[in-house]
């Protein structure tokens, strides 16, 4: 619910803000009709333009976090906690019901994990090596597990 709540503030806050730039503009005038503000043409564009940028970053996450975060995807596991980071990701995701997502490892000091992916059947679960180099066996595969819930 909460989810809905934030997208719906999100496409709220991008309808202000298109009104006021077509006011810097000069191109509010296409906004009115019989000498008001037609509001509902307004929603309709920034519900278009809103959703629009909202499903291409959507789409677009596995790759913007694999490219900004540096993220190095596990294809095949050159060393023995690798080969048990991969086998812990795809046991949990087989028993959660989902497709194996990819396995990566990020250099970063701070202990921090993400998940994304435009739905959870082709996702990404990234871990740090602060992480790894923080937590025992026990605790990485407990982050693990939260990131494919």
């Amino acid at each position: 619910m909460m989810r809905i709540l934030l997208f719906l503030a999100t496409n709220a806050a991008v309808l202000v803000v298109i009104s006021v730039v077509f006011r810097l503009l000069g191109l509010d005038s296409v906004q009115m009709q019989g000498g008001g503000l037609n509001l509902g043409s307004l929603l309709v564009m920034s519900a278009v333009i809103g959703f629009t940028g909202s499903l291409i970053s959507l789409f677009l996450s596995k790759t913007m976090a694999k490219r900004s975060m540096g993220v190095q995807i596990i294809d095949q596991p050159s060393t023995p906690f690798e080969r048990w980071l991969v086998d812990t990701v795809a046991r949990q995701s087989k028993e959660s019901g989902i497709q194996m997502p990819e396995v990566g490892i990020f250099d970063s000091p701070d202990p921090n994990a993400f998940a994304t992916g435009w739905n959870r059947n082709a996702a990404l679960v990234a871990v740090s090596t602060g992480l790894l180099q923080t937590m025992n066996k026990d605790e990485v595969e407990a982050v693990v597990g939260h990131e494919i819930s």
